[in-house]
């Protein structure tokens, strides 16, 4: 294939489509199949069953569908899935899923991943994501779509971080974070109401703004614990109160307030 350099070693079994560009010096296993239009620079190494959808970029020195950090993970026959149209920057690695995790890492579509981020075993990302430099996801977290993790960010596992989020960089993330919050570190972790700027860039009306506003206001600053706080907010009876109320409520490790 004239599109893929010389220097490339391309395992035989591996699905490499003739739209696709692979750069000099990438290391492709023999169970990798990639979609249409895929550009991997240069130095790119995808390894074990690793399946990636069309017109994704991977930068150098990246290295996807790689064994799990987990030292009770011995060979399992795994997989590492990637949805289109992602930006996958320098350094970043992801790690293909664990028998007893699930099996499988997913990451979704349109995704903007900075450099050095690291997507653990059996870990989640959504669709419209940024993860900003050297955020480090441990295995078994999920990112809900169109959420934003800071640079510097680790998030400990069975984390789970809501839908529209923004978490601010160098924040230590140890509970689950809020859908459309706006969560930071200074002293200790907060959320400090929603994240207003970007749920009216991704087309967040006045009218749900006020009331995800109203929703924040019953569970931050009202004088109630969280489940009078939850039913409360169910009474505002809007699509977004419904999803802020059953993620409340079906979490795991608490979340942060």
């Amino acid at each position: 294939m004239s599109n893929v350099h010389p220097s490339a070693v391309v395992a035989a079994g591996a699905v490499i489509p003739e739209s696709c560009t692979v750069g000099p010096y990438c290391t492709i296993g023999p169970e990798v199949v990639l979609g249409e239009e895929c550009t991997l620079i240069s130095h790119v190494v995808l390894d074990g069953r690793t399946r990636i959808g069309a017109k994704n970029t991977i930068y150098p020195f990246t290295s996807i569908g790689v064994a799990p950090q987990d030292l009770k993970y011995a060979g399992e026959p795994t997989l590492t899935e990637i949805g289109d149209h992602n930006t996958i920057r320098e350094c970043i690695t992801i790690s293909r899923g664990t028998d007893k995790g699930g099996g499988v890492t997913r990451v979704g579509s349109h995704n903007l991943l900075m450099a050095y981020v690291h997507i653990g075993h059996d870990s989640t990302v959504g669709s419209h994501c940024i993860l900003a430099n050297a955020a480090t996801l441990a295995g078994h977290v999920t990112i809900e779509d169109y959420a934003s993790l800071g640079a510097f960010s680790p998030v400990h596992q069975f984390c789970t971080i809501g839908q529209y989020a923004f978490i601010g960089g160098g924040t230590i993330v140890t509970q689950d974070v809020l859908p459309f919050s706006l969560t930071s570190s200074r002293r200790e972790n907060k959320a400090f109401g929603i994240n207003k700027v970007g749920l009216a860039r991704r087309g967040f009306s006045p009218e749900r703004l006020a009331t995800l506003q109203k929703a924040f206001r019953l569970l931050l600053a009202a004088k109630m614990n969280t489940s009078q706080a939850v039913g409360k907010i169910r009474e505002l009876k809007s699509d977004d109160a419904m999803i802020l109320a059953e993620f409340i409520e079906k979490s795991q490790r608490g979340v942060i307030k």
